[in-house]
Formats: structure tokens, sequence, C-alpha cells
């Protein structure tokens, strides 16, 4: 029996010395993750503060955009309100007279005859009934 607790005992020494080796390793393991991640917190920080900036400025572009978009629908609508009714009675003015004048041609009467298309050849109604006759 003495034999077995002495293997038992090996046993746990052994067991004892690989698990202060493994916490050694990884108390240096933690020790070295907490070096290298303070550094990166104060950049992820500084890359927060940055981006904050650079939204604010956004923000401000952004209402400038929307107050000169307002201000351009504005003028547009006063220019179409002082404009617009003048405009249209001038366009509707000139399309009277032009219709006027188009009236006195269409009522002259036309200056030459009818005329035949012939196999890509025209022929004037006198010529045609001479033709014929």
């Amino acid at each position: 029996m003495a034999v077995f607790w002495a293997i038992l005992v090996s046993f746990l020494a052994v067991v004892l010395a690989r698990l202060a080796q493994t916490l050694r390793a990884t108390t240096k393991l933690v020790a070295d993750v907490t070096e290298q991640a303070v550094p990166l917190l104060a950049d992820a920080s500084a890359t927060v503060r940055s981006a904050q900036t650079q939204l604010d400025r956004v923000d401000a572009i952004a209402s400038d955009v929307q107050e000169v978009t307002a201000n351009a629908s504005a003028l547009s609508t006063t220019v179409a309100s002082t404009f617009g009714g003048p405009l249209v009675k001038v366009a509707a003015f000139g399309y009277g007279v032009r219709r006027a004048l188009g009236r006195d041609r269409a009522e002259a009467p036309p200056a030459t005859g009818r005329r035949t298309v012939i196999v890509g050849r025209t022929v004037s109604s006198a010529r045609r009934r001479k033709q014929k006759g």
C-alpha cells in the first residue's frame, strides 16, 4: 500500500508542477496582452473622438445644404410666380399672331396645280389631261 501512496504522491507532484508552469505562462500572457491592449484602447479612443469630430462637420454641412436647398426652392417659386404669368401671356400672344398670319397664307390659292406621281416621276394635272386626250 505504501507503494501505491508513493506513486499517487509522485503523480500529484508532477501534475502540480505542470499546473504551476501553466499558471506562470498564463500570468505572463495576461501581462503581455495588458501591455498591448492599453495602447490599442488609447488609439481606439482617439479614433472614436476623430470620427465624432468628422460627424459633427458632416452634420453642419448637411444642415447648410438643407438651408441652400430651401432657399433655391423659394427662389424658383418666386421666379415662377413673378415671370411665369407674363411669359405665358407673351407666348400666347405670339402663338395668336403666328396663327393669324398662317391663316392668311392658307387662304391664298396654291401656286401649282395638282400633281400625280407615276413610278417616281411627278406629272402635273395639265400634262395628264393632254396625255388622255
